[in-house]
């Protein structure tokens, strides 16, 4: 009954948007690896890269490679201090191209739970850092801080005593707030909203293939606009 009951409050948080006012729809698509590396009971490394198109698919508009090093408290809990690069690629008025980097720092702490005997739930809560630099055509650059929190559920289509191999949904919602210097961000101190649902399959208890649709919701200083994200994402564990 609490597996059932999760999954259908997932499932809710996915289908219903977090504003119903956005004033324009984008589409496009991602492309992500995750992977986790341990190298000692309690010492190890994450690290992805993400490759984000353009409203329409017209180009690649982000390139994110973001690496950690992480403490494991025990087999549940995890926390991890971390750097990340962001590229980010615009067209101006008039096709001009503009370019801007961003750095990041940050720290996070991971909680994992089972849901009965297979399925698990993530939750995940970061800090960042963000540095971000002047632009191609302009210089702006500035320091902002901003918190979010992410809730990940895998849940096996077959029952199994351990879910090594097999198809699984993917289910998750990630919030992001401004929560230092939002005047220069967005003005506000709600960021963002992605809900994101996925069918995937694992293909050995350490490797994990999905595709999925992902909704942002993203608040700008005087509009905001839902972004349709087709993902694929590879998920490795050593």
């Amino acid at each position: 009954m609490k597996k059932k009951a999760l999954t259908l409050l997932l499932l809710i948080t996915l289908l219903i948007p977090c504003k119903l006012f956005a004033q324009e729809n984008r589409f496009s698509g991602w492309a992500a690896l995750f992977h986790t590396q341990k190298f000692s009971p309690k010492w190890g490394m994450s690290f992805d890269a993400q490759f984000r198109s353009a409203n329409h698919y017209d180009y690649l508009q982000n390139v994110l490679l973001r690496p950690s090093v992480n403490y494991y408290f025990d087999n549940n809990k995890m926390a991890a201090l971390g750097y990340a690069y962001i590229a980010t690629n615009g067209r101006g008025a008039g096709g001009v191209e503009t370019f801007r980097p961003e750095s990041r720092i940050w720290e996070q702490l991971i909680i994992n739970t089972k849901i009965g005997k297979t399925s698990t739930l993530q939750h995940r809560f970061r800090l960042e850092q963000r540095f971000l630099g002047n632009t191609t055509n302009r210089t702006d650059h500035y320091f902002s801080q901003r918190l979010r929190y992410f809730a990940r559920a895998v849940v096996p289509f077959k029952k199994t005593e351990t879910f090594t191999k097999g198809a699984f949904l993917g289910l998750q919602n990630e919030v992001f707030a401004n929560v230092q210097n939002n005047d220069k961000v967005n003005k506000h101190f709600f960021d963002q909203n992605r809900a994101y649902v996925a069918v995937g399959y694992r293909v050995h208890k350490k490797a994990d293939v999905e595709l999925g649709y992902l909704n942002q919701f993203v608040q700008q200083a005087s509009s905001s606009y839902f972004n349709h994200i087709i993902q694929a994402a590879i998920y490795t564990r050593f």
